[in-house]
């Protein structure tokens, strides 16, 4: 099913019932302090900015609804800190992870380098079937960019990643998009894992990706205690 078959709307806060869907997946968001992480999901959920916005403590849980078609996709998304000093802690966050957003910001030449290492831990970390998307946040500093959007999609191509797209929690330029894409992706990939399922002799071929369940957890087991950093 392509994505022009699809029809995809975030539900609003008021539509949501957290307790009733029909699949939900669990998202990790990663990347180093300062990209706008942070800010980028909550413009996405819940359309607000704020420049002074408060430095992630440790690790953030948000969840909201996406209506795909006549199936409503919960998205738990798990925005972790970046310092290098949490990195250790952040990974018992990759297992049962159904998609990794990487973030660096366009005005920071540096959280581009650290790419690589970012990549590197969720392929170490994670299950082998994992969808990556690739942001390159901050476009509204287009005067201050130090990474060029073909160096973005130079990185999603080598390492051959699911998606790669810039973004500005600012503005909320495809702050939206983004989740929406991902959820997209997620349940495509569902619907391609039952096809096979119902194919004689084809289970044992079919990829983990999890969760796909009507039912979420939280990882409270996987949760470490929370520290401060600036996200």
């Amino acid at each position: 099913m392509s994505n022009s078959e699809l029809k995809c709307k975030i539900l609003k806060q008021d539509d949501q019932n957290q307790n009733q869907f029909d699949l939900c997946f669990k998202l990790i968001v990663v990347g180093d302090c300062g990209v706008g992480k942070t800010c980028l999901v909550i413009k996405a959920i819940k359309n607000y900015f704020e420049d002074l916005y408060a430095p992630t403590v440790g690790f953030e849980f948000l969840s909201f609804q996406v209506k795909i078609n006549d199936q409503t996709i919960k998205l738990q998304i798990w925005d972790t800190c970046g310092q290098e000093i949490y990195r250790s802690l952040i990974t018992s966050f990759y297992r049962n992870s159904s998609l990794a957003i990487i973030v660096y910001s366009i005005d920071n030449a540096n959280s581009y380098k650290n790419l690589e290492l970012w990549f590197n831990d969720i392929k170490t970390h994670s299950n082998p079937d994992i969808k990556i998307i690739l942001i390159g946040n901050k476009v509204d500093l287009e005067d201050k960019r130090e990474v060029s959007k073909e160096m973005g999609e130079q990185f999603c191509n080598i390492n051959k990643l699911s998606l790669f797209m810039e973004t500005s929690a600012k503005t909320g330029f495809n702050a939206e998009n983004l989740f929406m894409e991902a959820a997209i992706m997620l349940y495509q990939e569902h619907l391609k894992n039952r096809n096979r399922s119902s194919r004689p002799g084809s289970l044992a071929a079919i990829p983990y990706i999890p969760p796909l369940t009507d039912q979420c957890s939280e990882d409270n087991e996987d949760r470490p205690k929370k520290n401060k950093c600036q996200c």
